[in-house]
Order: C-alpha cells, then structure tokens, then sequence
C-alpha cells in the first residue's frame, strides 16, 4: 500500500496554489489545491503523519500523482 506524508500535502497544495492561483472574492481554491485540503485538515486534527493514497478521492489523488511526476522528473 502506498502512502501521503502530511508534508507531501501541503507541497502538493503550495503547488497547486501556485499553479492556479485562488480566484474570486471569496479566494476560492482551484480543484487540486481543495481536493487536497480537506484530507491535509483531517491529518492536522487527527495528529497522522501518513494515510494511504487510496483514502483519497479521484480529484486528490490524480493531484498529488501530477504533483509527484512533476516535481521528480529532472
């Protein structure tokens, strides 16, 4: 089973945010950053450190697969 650090997270989020900045009045996230906050809060209020890739849903998981393939191709 593979597994997301707390801190593979929030560099995914940075990325993404960085990516498509948040957008409107209300500084609304695009789709991958969202995606990927609601399990990151979850980890943060439940102390993990780690949770399986397959917990997350469709939207998160192809986010932080296209943060990984991105950020480790040289």
């Amino acid at each position: 089973m593979l597994y997301v650090t707390i801190q593979e997270l929030e560099a995914a989020i940075n990325f993404w945010r960085n990516r498509s900045p948040a957008e409107g009045d209300e500084l609304r996230l695009c789709a991958e950053a969202a995606a990927l906050a609601k399990p990151y809060a979850l980890m943060i209020v439940q102390g993990s450190q780690r949770i399986p890739l397959d917990v997350l849903d469709e939207i998160a998981r192809t986010a932080i697969q296209q943060f990984i393939q991105t950020t480790q191709t040289p």
